[in-house]
């Protein structure tokens, strides 16, 4: 899983930041380094943060089988709300946003 070429949809290139992308892709990257089975469909869930007076880009990376869920807090400049979907579907890899699904 994940071993193919990488794709991302028009609503991914025009709303996500590139680094934010790049990270996304390493928590995969990471999952399989540390030999963890990978599910053909990751999701991560992006939403701003507040604690105290600091702003943060929470990230919620999960998927269903085998059941994994992991949560990153960052310090970004602009900060995203919205539902990716990464799918593996054996020839490729895309990243999306949920509603271009």
């Amino acid at each position: 899983m994940f071993n193919n070429e990488r794709y991302m949809t028009k609503g991914i290139q025009q709303e996500i930041p590139l680094e934010l992308q790049l990270f996304l892709w390493n928590c995969i990257d990471t999952l399989k380094e540390e030999g963890q089975k990978l599910d053909y469909l990751q999701v991560f869930e992006l939403t701003k943060e507040r604690v105290d007076d600091v702003f943060f880009q929470k990230i919620e990376h999960r998927q269903e089988v085998p059941e994994y869920s992991k949560s990153y807090r960052l310090i970004f400049n602009e900060l995203i709300e919205a539902k990716i979907f990464v799918i593996d579907d054996g020839t490729y890899s895309t990243m999306m946003l949920a509603e271009e699904y």
